[in-house]
């Protein structure tokens, strides 16, 4: 069976156990680019409670959170953990945004991807896996996200290597998959709650796991 084919047979066979993801919980673009940055080494609730300390003070505009300066910003973000370091990297990002787009996420949506994605990989704290989210869920740009919950998959599955690293990975889907941002992002999703809930780092329920049978 060929790489696409056995890609796809995954993507099948999580779809039928799991159902629909309806993934990256955010109202808008801005606030998708805010939650790449804070969910870096932390959960997604300690994400939600610092996003919804700026939307009780009315600060998820990007020019607002750029003016308030680093020491009141890690104040307001800090159950999202790491808050000093995080709060620097959504300042850097915004640094990019002001001066690349006038703090317009839609005018950066217009550039293309790879052009894109190279620009925000040189933003301080901002990574590949950061990098692509921000493509996939905020752009609409046909960006495969990777991370560890893919690696042990396919690693247990015997499809890559244990030591492969993100671009190798990354590339491992996008160079058979069709570059479509829904099924990109329902992919990814459907990766993170397998891996979540039975591809576990120390001990996997691998006879529960949906795909199993894709042994």
């Amino acid at each position: 069976m060929s790489r696409h084919q056995k890609l796809l047979n995954f993507y099948a066979v999580m779809q039928k156990t799991l159902g629909p993801s309806n993934w990256w919980p955010g109202d808008s673009p801005f606030e998708v680019c805010l939650g790449a940055i804070l969910t870096q080494n932390t959960n997604w609730s300690n994400v939600q409670k610092a996003l919804i300390r700026l939307k009780a003070e009315s600060l998820l505009d990007p020019e607002k959170i750029f003016s308030l300066g680093l020491a009141r910003l890690s104040e307001i973000i800090k159950p999202a953990g790491y808050f000093r370091v995080k709060g620097q990297r959504i300042l850097n990002f915004l640094a990019f945004l002001k001066e690349s787009a006038d703090f317009q996420l839609e005018l950066l949506a217009e550039r293309p991807l790879d052009d894109l994605r190279t620009d925000l990989l040189a933003v301080n704290g901002i990574g590949p896996e950061t990098a692509d989210s921000m493509l996939l869920y905020a752009f609409s740009k046909p960006s495969f996200v990777v991370d560890s919950y893919t690696a042990r998959i396919c690693n247990r599955h015997s499809l890559t290597h244990e030591d492969i690293g993100y671009e190798e990975l990354r590339s491992f889907f996008m160079d058979v998959l069709p570059p479509d941002v829904a099924f990109y992002n329902e992919y990814h999703a459907l990766l993170v709650r397998t891996g979540k809930n039975w591809c576990l780092k120390r001990e996997g329920k691998c006879r529960a796991c949906p795909l199993r049978s894709c042994l």
